[in-house]
């Protein structure tokens, strides 16, 4: 087992990629809206500070919250990490023990737009989407007859719902820690949990993969389960009959494979031997994505691309379908 993800090489379902592009080269660029698809309560024990950060770490806001208020950072709640190499709009809860005074919090690159009262913390996972924006900057001309229709075929028809290289660290690095973990590696709570997470990714990537060549990643197969659209609802299938062949045509419903855990009989078997000691419990994931609200614009020499993915999906999976590309050191 190597330590690199190699996601670049994970097969296409729409075809290669058309062309190269710059993304990033400015915040700008790169733009992330949260939605929650709830509104807070107007009270309770927490603040939900709506708030805006601009090449800033989801992390290093929270550790500054958390000094600001003057409470542990373990406190400070956030439903998702957003991107730093962006500008990005996310909900953050503190508690009010010492009822901090917003208007006076200061950080570099941070805004704090809307102050609201919930009665519990914010937990991960708690929001519905994400809402992107995107400028693909590119020098070389592109066919935009073909970009137009490879659009509309990822708008409808979906995209395989790999996980993004993020997912895996710097040049793959939490791969590499998976693997010394799973050969006895002590390793911190955190860290820990950032084999784990790579490993089961990795592993469903790999599955994944195999879907797109065979030609099935949008199909429902004997022993697949099925998650419905926009919910972290899964469900046994015992006969895929024309109901559910019909409603999975139509995105109501999508494949789903397991996330590896304890009993899952994965391979390697060290891999499986590290998920049963720490009770690691299997999970499911969709593998298709679907993409909504996808639009368009040229301008000159860059290409904008909006649209929304549901929670835990990765922008980087619908640009992959489309383009590869280069981002500036940072």
């Amino acid at each position: 087992m190597t330590n690199t993800s190699a996601v670049h090489e994970l097969l296409h379902a729409h075809g290669g990629p058309l062309f190269h592009a710059q993304i990033r080269t400015q915040p700008e660029d790169f733009q992330v809206t949260e939605a929650l698809g709830w509104e807070p309560s107007g009270d309770g024990e927490h603040d939900f500070l709506w708030i805006k950060k601009t090449s800033a770490n989801t992390e290093w806001v929270a550790q500054r919250l958390a000094e600001f208020a003057n409470v542990p950072l373990s406190d400070i709640g956030f439903s998702g990490m957003k991107d730093r190499h962006a500008v990005t709009q996310q909900w953050f809860s503190v508690p009010r023990w010492h009822k901090p005074n917003w208007t006076e919090f200061v950080a570099e690159g941070v805004e704090v737009l809307r102050v609201e009262r919930h009665l519990r913390k914010l937990r991960r996972g708690a929001h519905d989407a994400n809402h992107f924006r995107i400028v693909l900057r590119f020098s070389e001309p592109i066919d935009a007859n073909a970009v137009a229709q490879r659009l509309d075929a990822m708008g409808a028809l979906g995209v395989p719902n790999y996980y993004g290289e993020q997912r895996f660290g710097r040049e793959g690095g939490n791969l590499g820690l998976a693997e010394a973990w799973a050969k006895g590696k002590r390793l911190s709570r955190n860290k820990r949990s950032l084999a784990i997470s790579s490993m089961r990714s990795h592993l469903f990537n790999q599955a994944l993969g195999e879907r797109v060549g065979a030609g099935t990643w949008n199909q429902l197969i004997e022993g697949d389960k099925a998650n419905l659209q926009g919910s972290k609802s899964v469900f046994e299938i015992t006969e895929i009959d024309a109901e559910l062949i019909d409603r999975c045509a139509h995105m109501d419903i999508h494949p789903a494979l397991p996330l590896a855990g304890e009993g899952s009989g994965i391979e390697p078997a060290h891999w499986q031997k590290a998920l049963d000691k720490a009770r690691v419990a299997p999970d499911s994931r969709s593998l298709r994505l679907k993409v909504n609200d996808l639009q368009a614009s040229f301008d000159e020499n860059a290409l904008t691309l909006s649209f929304s993915l549901g929670t835990g999906a990765f922008a980087t999976s619908v640009l992959r379908e489309l383009c590869t590309w280069s981002q500036p050191s940072v």
